[in-house]
């Protein structure tokens, strides 16, 4: 599995890689705009990433502006919903209008509030079918 984790925080980046290195390869971004030219550049490559975990508050360009970014190139190169890189959105606003948004305007497949508890992502990791 390719893993892009996308965290302008430093320790929450280190974090994630740790607790997904187990699972896969692991690149790190730390804005949106970051995450968006290594999700291109990979898409590219014919290497698509399967698993993107994405912090909604970034510089640059927020977790929603890189999401819908990300969802355009995936449309634009006819891939199915079914195939789509699974995204989690990862954030400190756990209120009912950002996961609103995150989920039904961007098409998210899981949201995880912080601080990240470990057994709450590898339970999102085991509902989407990326671990056992």
């Amino acid at each position: 599995m390719r893993i892009l984790i996308v965290e302008d925080e430093f320790t929450s980046r280190k974090l994630l890689t740790a607790l997904l290195s187990d699972f896969g390869e692991c690149d790190t971004a730390s804005d949106g705009v970051e995450c968006v030219d290594a999700f291109r550049k990979a898409f590219d490559e014919g290497r698509p990433y399967d698993l993107v975990c994405m912090d909604i508050m970034m510089p640059n360009k927020d977790g929603h502006q890189a999401l819908k970014d990300i969802r355009a190139m995936e449309q634009e190169a006819g891939v199915s919903a079914a195939d789509e890189a699974k995204v989690i959105m990862i954030t400190a606003l756990n209120d009912p209008k950002t996961v609103v948004r995150a989920y039904y305007k961007g098409g998210a497949a899981a949201y995880l509030p912080k601080p990240i508890e470990v057994e709450s992502l590898y339970a999102i990791l085991r509902n989407l079918a990326l671990i056992d």
